[in-house]
């Protein structure tokens, strides 16, 4: 996964945070309960920690990026635990969670393929109604303007649902705003 410098310096700054707690947190999970036990995958930066933490007992990130896990270790290790690996194998036993959520990441796996692995692991660490839930952004000049030099493949929203399924979920939400598009999907019985 890479990123530029620009992509870097915006997604650490205490502005990103402040958006993804008041406006991309907020829409992407609104009237969803998350349970006791949410997995965030991709935390990067941590920019979401204070506002997942408002809506869960215990909060879990998976963070690919070495530096990255080390840094929110060193800054949310507290309150969370982080855990470095890969979102497409994740190291916890079957329904662990009774949430697992992502935002604004999923453009950084590189592969249609990656990103399903990704949704069936998330599917996979879910308890029973469990539910899978985030926001990613649409593509457009703008955003891939931003991620010049980035690992960028957007996922389609209009190809969600479908994926979604076809990997076993049930209750498939898919909303797409101005800029972004959330969706939420649950673990069938």
């Amino acid at each position: 996964m890479a990123m530029n410098l620009f992509h870097r310096f915006c997604c650490r700054s205490a502005m990103w945070e402040r958006t993804s707690a008041t406006k991309i947190v907020p829409w992407a999970l609104s009237g969803l309960d998350l349970g006791g036990s949410a997995l965030e995958i991709g935390p990067g930066y941590g920019a979401n920690v204070r506002a997942l933490l408002d809506r869960t007992g215990t909060l879990t990130g998976v963070e690919i990026d070495p530096d990255l896990t080390a840094r929110l270790r060193a800054r949310h290790g507290s309150v969370m635990t982080v855990i470095q690996g890969d979102g497409t194998d994740m190291p916890f036993p079957v329904k662990e969670f009774d949430s697992v959520v992502c935002f604004t990441m999923l453009h950084h796996v590189p592969t249609p393929a990656q990103q399903d692995a990704l949704f069936a692991e998330a599917l996979r660490v879910l308890r029973p109604r469990g539910v899978f839930a985030g926001s990613d952004g649409l593509d457009t000049r703008l955003f891939r303007l931003m991620h010049i030099g980035d690992t960028c493949v957007p996922v389609p929203p209009q190809t969600a649902a479908a994926r979604l399924s076809r990997l076993g979920f049930t209750d498939i939400e898919i909303e797409t705003a101005a800029t972004s598009f959330r969706f939420r999907a649950r673990r069938p019985d």
